[in-house]
């Protein structure tokens, strides 16, 4: 009798696995629906030179889109190539960067200004699938859109497929009914004034720069934020050994005893930020933000005098992975 249960509860656990793959693997390829913004690319000179800025600069494009080896240049202030290729190695599997330079085959030459709109902003890519949550343009200004999709379209065409990305069997199951698109949290606006006051601070730390992304914890598997804004805590790996090395993002709150920055001065501040990169394995892109302009490094310094305070120590930035 106990023989023919352990059978048959064998045989419905078998079941329900084999049906759970199939669901898993029938998901692979669901599609979402979101509008397309109206949003056309121009040549105007002005506009360009705002999308370059923003490209090579705050909204650091180029750390994921360059060609994996070009780090440095990057770091230096080259103005690279952004065929894509880079391996982001995630619990999830292998996410890669696609390539946006206007190149017809294998970059974005044959998408529409208002399909490339519709990814950067609800996250919804050309095929309909969503995009994993790695861009923070869900509420940047239709300005500024305009001008980084005006720019792109001007770079040079580089034919590199990226290889799709690779998920394994938790990557699948994510895939399949945890990743959905991320859309604006209200009506993006039409263009932001920049300047030196809180309110700018915050749209450049929120919707472009995107500090609140990795001074902020998540989970690597959604990319869900599961920690207090800006409190730091976020695990990342080296970007020049992950095999053997990890960081963790500091904690950047007013908190008067583990805000890192807490105390620091607007010329305190600027002068880190001008300073650049400090430790090689740093994920974050100190190369751009290093040539942001002096006018939105105060402002983020005064959004962030006014974010709540968290009382999160972050022992060290930089660890040794165990063996």
């Amino acid at each position: 009798m106990f023989k023919k249960i352990l059978k048959w509860t064998g045989l419905i656990l078998l079941f329900i696995i084999g049906g759970l793959i199939v669901i898993i693997a029938l998901n692979q390829n669901k599609t979402f629906d979101a509008p397309y913004p109206v949003i056309k690319a121009t040549t105007d000179s002005a506009v360009l030179a705002r999308g370059k800025y923003l490209v090579y600069g705050p909204a650091h494009c180029a750390d994921c889109h360059a060609k994996p080896g070009t780090e440095e240049l990057v770091n230096n202030g080259a103005e690279v190539d952004l065929p894509g290729g880079r391996d982001f190695i995630l619990p999830i599997g292998h996410v890669y960067a696609k390539n946006i330079t206007p190149d017809k085959e294998t970059g974005l030459g044959n998408i529409s200004d208002e399909t490339i709109a519709r990814a950067l902003r609800y996250g919804v890519g050309h095929d309909n699938r969503a995009i994993f949550d790695f861009m923070p343009f869900y509420n940047i200004s239709d300005a500024d859109l305009t001008a980084i999709i005006s720019y792109i379209r001007t770079i040079r065409p580089v034919k590199n497929k990226v290889p799709e990305n690779k998920m394994n069997m938790l990557g699948m199951a994510v895939k399949a009914f945890l990743i959905k698109p991320v859309g604006p949290t209200g009506t993006p606006p039409r263009f932001v004034q920049p300047d030196t006051t809180v309110d700018y601070g915050r749209y450049m730390a929120m919707s472009v720069a995107n500090c609140a992304g990795c001074h902020t914890d998540r989970d690597l598997k959604t990319g869900a934020f599961i920690g207090e804004p800006f409190a730091g805590g976020f695990k990342m790996e080296s970007v020049i050994d992950p095999q053997h090395y990890e960081c963790v993002s500091p904690n950047i709150t007013p908190d008067k005893e583990t805000g890192r920055i807490y105390g620091w001065t607007e010329t305190m501040f600027l002068n880190r930020m001008r300073q650049g990169k400090i430790s090689k394995h740093s994920p974050m892109a100190w190369g751009p933000f290093s040539r942001m302009s002096d006018l939105e490094l105060k402002a983020i310094y005064k959004f962030l005098q006014t974010v709540k305070p968290v009382h999160n120590k972050i022992e060290q930035t930089v660890y040794e992975k165990k063996s």
